[in-house]
């Protein structure tokens, strides 16, 4: 089986296939031409001058040195844009795994590892879970997460990316990846001591005001690089007449200073096992939201552009580029939805644009670092809180509060878990907590009872103490009955078991869904139970399905097959075929009850044709 491929086809779904590595730019160069070349130079050119001061500003939310996150966007993106299926999905360090990685090498100082060692493991064990992913096909498992889950995540990051950057906006000292209750303190005792900048603050305000004044008068310059630019050139000037200079520069943070990535030495692996066993948690709540970032920004782009992609190419591209990032130690990255943004605005038509601005940033990086060196630190805080403040989506946040009363339970849990707990976790509460609110919407079926009136008209019957001594009754089964619904389905209709004058149980299942091992045993310790006082269940209107799962798990051989009756082309006819064998159990004639499923409007449902249940 050969296991490299430079194409593939579009996954339509989430199914396994053997494991394939493919190359969609290989199938690119065939047709290249030099007005695509002069596309994607252009655009290529855009995206570099967006992903310098990018990474520089995700280097202080890291508190690490700004060259090994640029090197972060050279490597990683240069490989990951091999594997990408998508012309404009761009690799690279960002906000919601900078914040996360930030906490987590906060977290595991006592490894005894550099920082930036600890971020290029991440970055490994990160790449490997998501390439693994992108192998095995799991590119579409993401469609499975509640979309209010990733607005509330979203939302978080955003405000704790603003929180995070206002200790460099007023001008005062504060450690890297501390949490958002931690943070709130720093800033109420520094205002509370006068502990800040007014050189700082003051920055920060002219920064926001040239931004928005290049995107109001000039919106098709890139103003993030030119506010950055003009304020390093006017630092520089000031440093030369005023050698203490009264707020923080970049060198101060970290000098940016002229590099080549370089593949560095990894440890034994029995020293590696405790570093894993530490950082798996994290690695894989990062490669769970890169997954997720990857499927929205794709998705997006593709519906702009109509290009068909292959998520688990993304997956792929993601997992490489990780995996690069870590074996060149430097740090993770995910899909990056700004520069993709650019990179299709500006009119890339294949992945060579990513790899072209990837060498672009590197020779920027060789000869040009003494300008970003001076751009002043509470310049860069300002970028960033703006870039979080353009994550809090109010039209995302109004569609997923107003909704349903669970996607407004998800969205404020997952923010809450987000802000007071660790990034990775929040994902996983946010992610368990949707499954529970949509599992309790499927398994709460409510049973009604009904019975005949001296007219002969179906009606419910309110006062049990006014019924009939029936001894057949039908309880009609509705909905889903997979292991969320079967504990519940099992206490109702044993209730009703227990009228000892009720001999026969006659389960009507035309509309039962998705029964699974736990709803079989529920059936079996009902008929256990009912066979063990005299008395039997029978089965109709079965569909095929729910035949089949019967048929294999063996209860239908318990229950007697001529105790199953399947679902015909008639909807009744089942159910008549049950009750005539329902009088060959009980000959003397029986009054019938109907049970049928409680509707979610306090109504219920019953059949049209009542006559058809008398016997």
């Amino acid at each position: 089986m050969s296991f490299f491929s430079p194409s593939g086809n579009a996954v339509g779904g989430w199914h396994w296939s053997p494991p394939r590595i493919r190359f969609p730019f290989v199938n690119e160069l065939r047709g290249y031409s030099w007005d695509k070349l002069r596309h994607d130079l252009i655009a290529g050119a855009t995206l570099t001058l967006v992903s310098i001061p990018q990474a520089i500003g995700f280097a202080l939310i890291l508190g690490l040195p700004p060259t090994p996150v640029i090197l972060s966007v050279v490597v990683g993106g240069f490989v990951s844009a091999l594997f990408f299926s998508s012309h404009h999905h761009v690799f690279g360090p960002t906000t919601s795994v900078c914040l996360i990685t930030a906490a987590t090498l906060v977290a595991n100082t006592d490894l005894g590892l550099h920082p930036l060692q600890l971020a290029a493991y991440l970055a490994f064990m990160i790449g490997v879970v998501q390439f693994v992913a992108g192998m095995f096909n799991f590119g579409e498992v993401t469609k499975f997460i509640s979309r209010s889950v990733v607005v509330g995540y979203t939302t978080a990051i955003g405000v704790l990316l603003i929180f995070s950057q206002l200790h460099n906006g007023m001008g005062f000292q504060s450690p890297a990846g501390e949490d958002f209750l931690t943070t709130l303190t720093h800033v109420g005792v520094a205002i509370g001591l006068g502990n800040f900048s007014w050189w700082s603050i003051g920055i920060v305000v002219l920064t926001l005001a040239i931004f928005e004044g290049v995107k109001r008068w000039r919106p098709a310059w890139p103003e993030a690089l030119l506010g950055l630019a003009f304020l390093a050139i006017a630092a520089r000037i000031f440093a030369y007449f005023h050698p203490e200079i009264p707020f923080h520069l970049v060198k101060d943070e970290g000098a940016l200073t002229s590099a080549l990535p370089t593949l560095k030495h990894l440890p034994t692996l029995q020293d590696q096992l405790p570093i894993v066993r530490q950082l798996a948690g994290s690695a894989v709540a990062i490669a769970i939201i890169g997954m997720l970032e990857a499927t929205a920004i794709t998705k997006t782009l593709a519906a702009r552009s109509g290009q068909r992609l292959d998520p688990n190419q993304e997956l792929l591209g993601m997992g490489a580029g990780n995996i690069a990032a870590g074996l060149f130690g430097v740090t993770p990255g995910s899909s990056s939805f700004t520069r993709s943004a650019v990179n299709y605005q500006s009119g890339a038509v294949s992945q060579l644009s990513s790899m072209l601005s990837s060498g672009a940033v590197l020779l920027i990086l060789l000869f040009l670092t003494p300008v970003f060196n001076y751009i002043p630190v509470p310049a860069l805080a300002a970028q960033l809180m703006r870039v979080g403040y353009r994550l809090i989506n109010r039209s995302q946040i109004r569609v997923s509060t107003r909704s349903t009363h669970s996607d407004a339970v998800v969205f404020f849990v997952t923010v809450g878990a987000a802000l007071f707990l660790k990034l990775d976790t929040a994902i996983y509460v946010g992610i368990g907590v949707a499954l529970a609110l949509f599992l309790q919407k499927t398994s709460t079926p409510s049973l009604a009872e009904y019975t005949f009136t001296e007219s002969g008209q179906l009606a419910e019957l309110r006062d049990r103490n006014q019924r009939t001594n029936p001894q057949i009754s039908i309880i009609h089964v509705e909905g889903e009955l997979f292991f969320g619904a079967a504990d519940l389905f099992q206490d109702q209709v044993r209730r009703q078991a227990e009228d000892e004058n009720i001999r026969v149980f006659i389960l009507r299942m035309k509309n039962a869904r998705h029964l699974d091992a736990t709803t079989v045993m529920a059936l079996e310790s009902l008929h256990d139970y009912l066979r063990k006082t005299g008395r039997y269940l029978l089965i109709s209107g079965s569909s095929p399905d729910v035949t089949r799962v019967l048929r294999n798990s063996g209860l239908l051989k318990q229950i007697g097959e001529e105790n199953i009756f399947p679902a015909e082309i008639n909807p009744t006819m089942a159910t008549k075929r049950a009750l005539a064998r329902a009088r060959e159990l009980l000959p003397q004639k029986a009054e019938v009850r109907l049970f049928y499923e409680r509707s979610s409007d306090g109504g219920s449902s019953g059949p049209k044709d009542a006559g058809d249940y008398m016997i």
